[in-house]
């Protein structure tokens, strides 16, 4: 009972964006696996959108993925670095967290149907680990084998992995761009160039996702809020880990 308590208490402590998409992600590749739904009326076809009106497929493509050990990576990514912005960056801002995902899910989609990508999750999460990455671009990480690398690099060292042990590497580089594209527009243009803020959140969004008044985290914010770092933050920015410890890219314990 103490563990099924502590799972429904760890499910509850996951931010409520996050939960929603983590859940999805969940149930549809599960429906798939029990035969609940064929699997051929998940994955972005457009012909089967445009001619049969099949739009769930613009919503299942990013959310069903095959059973596998990288569909469990993917899933500890998404609860990893979606939970580090949803709760640092866009703390107390929902709106914008939810625009977020749904520009690089609409970028996801116009990328997968020129390049006739079945499944966009690896897009998806990878858009969000780039960004994440950028924001807190000056972290350490250590990968496997003891490599070090700085988290700006990150996103690329793992599209290579991914090329090695899974072979596909389309997805990550679309989601390295569409992470880049939103990152630029709204964070380096408008703060380091001076530019106007070109990509914003729709108004009607806040209406029904309103900010709150919440204290935000060091990490994860703007990297115009990142330059005054002192030096006790880059010792702490220092040890994070890809497995094990503290503030690590995939987290295992």
């Amino acid at each position: 009972m103490s563990a099924s308590n502590d799972l429904g208490q760890w499910y509850k402590s996951i931010p409520s964006i996050t939960r929603a998409w983590f859940t999805g992600s969940i149930i549809v590749p599960v429906a798939a696996r029990l035969s609940v739904v064929n699997p051929f009326y998940l994955g972005l076809i457009v012909n089967r959108i445009i001619k049969h009106f099949e739009i769930w497929r613009l919503l299942t493509a990013i959310l069903y993925y095959r059973m596998s050990i990288r569909y469990l990576i993917n899933l500890y990514f998404i609860y990893q670095y979606s939970t580090r912005l949803e709760t640092s960056t866009f703390n107390g801002k929902p709106a914008d967290y939810v625009f977020c995902l749904t520009f690089v899910w609409l970028c996801s989609i116009i990328a997968g149907s020129i390049l006739s990508i079945w499944m966009l999750m690896d897009s998806m999460v990878m858009s969000v680990i780039y960004i994440w990455c950028q924001l807190n671009k000056d972290v350490v990480m250590s990968f496997w084998f003891g490599l070090q690398v700085k988290a700006m690099y990150l996103p690329w060292v793992l599209m290579l992995f991914d090329w090695i042990l899974f072979q596909p590497y389309q997805e990550d580089l679309c989601g390295i761009i569409i992470g880049h594209l939103y990152y630029f527009l709204v964070f380096k243009y408008p703060q380091d160039f001076g530019g106007a803020q070109l990509l914003q959140t729709p108004r009607l969004l806040y209406r029904y996702f309103p900010s709150k008044r919440i204290a935000t985290s060091r990490f994860g914010t703007g990297p115009i809020h990142r330059h005054g770092l002192d030096a006790t933050d880059n010792i702490d920015n220092h040890d994070r880990q890809v497995f094990g410890g503290r503030g690590y890219v995939l987290g295992f314990r």
